[in-house]
């Protein structure tokens, strides 16, 4: 009798097994993806575990295993069973009866800015006995946006009224004849503006008002070069935090808005509104600051080059002795240029304001 009892625990032991060997994975739907397409940095966000089990066979102990960028905190309960080394590898553990699902929601706190995806999921199955492991890995498409922090509203202030005050001067420059907006009395203003049969009328010189309508474009030159041993990625990051502020401040204020950055193919034009502010994030989220990138003095070089004039140029780098100050000059003619300059506290500015060419010092806190 106890032999037969052996036997039947025996065979009924290799007949799970078969089963689940065979079966396990049948009709099991793994599905993980982040409950946001795109936040800032700072901002919370979770990831969504959905695990279905639509079948009459049980799963006694079911681990699903996935890895995502340590940047990606982990926080509440979530924290539990979560590993963190180059990445952060979570593995949660179920237990399916018959047609079971299962939604499994970890909250994270996105550390940084960058774009993050899960490209598989590793899930491992036990049979009733435990005994045997069964592997299996399920492809997934779920990726997730971080853009860059917002900078205090104060500070991108500041920017704007700097910017607003090189775009009265270039006005000033390039006034337009085409604009008429009235008569004035003569003040030393060029002859060809003189309005004769006005001045014939008043008995004294009348010269055409015109209203400046040049339509100042404003260029944002991010340098996120760092060449030095000792790197500053905090300051490079809120280099990037900067101009995405300030860009979003700027498209909001309808102006015509170019970016230009020496990261490989990193460059945006806005008009003015701000529908394409979530692509502008896109790619500055996008940037990866630990690849080679090109001189910052080769992008000044190529704006150079093209002679442009009228416009507003805002360059954001730390490289205050990587900035060769003669390209520097050279785009400054017909142009006007503000150099913001992120520095680490009490760190002080390497060069003085040049005709065109304003210098703001940006101190920026260690992260």
């Amino acid at each position: 009798m106890l032999i037969l009892l052996l036997l039947g625990i025996l065979f009924a032991y290799h007949l799970q097994k078969y089963i689940y060997a065979n079966y396990w994975d049948r009709n099991l739907q793994v599905h993980a993806s982040f409950t946001d397409a795109c936040v800032y940095e700072g901002d919370s966000s979770s990831l969504r575990e959905e695990i279905s089990n639509d079948k009459k066979l049980p799963l006694p102990a079911l681990e699903v295993r996935l890895a995502i960028s340590r940047s990606l905190e982990f926080s509440g309960e979530a924290k539990a069973n979560a590993n963190i080394t180059d990445l952060s590898y979570k593995r949660d553990v179920f237990s399916f009866l018959f047609h079971q699902k299962v939604i499994h929601t970890l909250p994270f706190i996105c550390r940084k800015r960058g774009f993050y995806r899960i490209s598989s999921v590793e899930v491992v199955g036990y049979d009733l006995f435990f005994r045997t492991q069964h592997y299996l890995t399920v492809a997934q498409q779920t990726q997730l946006y971080v853009y860059p922090a917002q900078v205090d509203a104060s500070r991108i202030r500041l920017i704007c009224q700097a910017i607003s005050g090189m775009v009265l001067v270039q006005n000033r420059l390039y006034p337009d004849p085409f604009e008429f907006s009235g008569i004035r009395e003569y003040r030393r203003d060029p002859m060809h503006h003189i309005n004769w049969k006005a001045s014939a009328r008043s008995s004294s010189l009348m010269v055409n008002r015109f209203d400046s309508t040049t339509n100042i474009r404003t260029v944002i030159l991010l340098d996120v070069e760092d060449p030095y041993i000792l790197h500053s990625e905090h300051l490079t990051e809120e280099g990037i935090r900067i101009a995405s502020s300030l860009a979003a401040r700027l498209v909001r204020q309808n102006m015509e808005l170019r970016l230009l950055c020496n990261a490989d193919s990193c460059t945006w034009q806005g008009k003015p509104g701000a529908a394409r502010i979530h692509e502008l994030n896109r790619m500055l989220a996008r940037i990866d600051i630990g690849q080679k990138t090109v001189s910052v003095n080769e992008l000044l070089q190529n704006e150079a080059i093209q002679k442009q004039s009228g416009q507003i140029y805002v360059l954001i780098s730390k490289n205050q002795n990587g900035v060769a100050m003669n390209l520097l000059r050279a785009l400054a003619v017909g142009n006007e240029i503000l150099w913001v300059v992120p520095v680490n506290p009490g760190e002080a500015l390497l060069h003085a304001d040049a005709p065109g060419i304003h210098l703001m010092r940006w101190e920026a806190e260690r992260s």
